[in-house]
């Protein structure tokens, strides 16, 4: 049974937590890493990503970073997100393996999971601009058993 009264802030927390990330991942890209973010940018071209999956990766990291933590069209947002995500946890788990121990796609495919989560439950509590509901879908809220 999905509890009416906690999932809101359960959702909320979900979606902070995932801004949060954005924003440490944008840090570690600028201030962290010892090549900087041109050595970053560099390191995916010589890996054979055009500029234009470079650029996106970048967006959806900014957008992350600035709209889900106050919740503005968060479910789009992490739509928008999951793909470069899941291109994160390919590009690792070719090259390291699946385990964080080293430095792996295990944290990706979690943040990808996560992102997926927060599009199918929606905004949560505290959410500044709803999203729009998606197309195709009906809008209309009907209780569903979660048995």
């Amino acid at each position: 049974m999905i509890d009416q009264k906690t999932a809101p802030y359960a959702i909320a927390l979900l979606r902070v937590t995932l801004g949060v990330f954005a924003i440490a991942h944008l840090y570690w890209k600028f201030f962290v890493l010892p090549t900087g973010f041109n050595g970053w940018w560099t390191n995916l071209n010589n890996n054979g990503y055009p500029n234009w999956v470079v650029v996106y990766v970048l967006s959806g990291e900014f957008l992350g970073a600035l709209l889900l933590i106050p919740g503005i069209w968060a479910r789009w947002v992490a739509l928008y997100s999951m793909p470069l995500i899941v291109g994160a946890a390919q590009y690792w788990i070719v090259r390291k393996g699946y385990f964080f121990t080293d430095a792996g796609a295990e944290l990706p495919t979690l943040w990808a999971i996560g992102l997926i989560v927060l599009a199918g439950l929606g905004d949560g509590a505290y959410a500044l601009v709803p999203s729009p509901p998606f197309p195709f879908i009906h809008s209309k809220h009907r209780p569903m058993p979660a048995e």
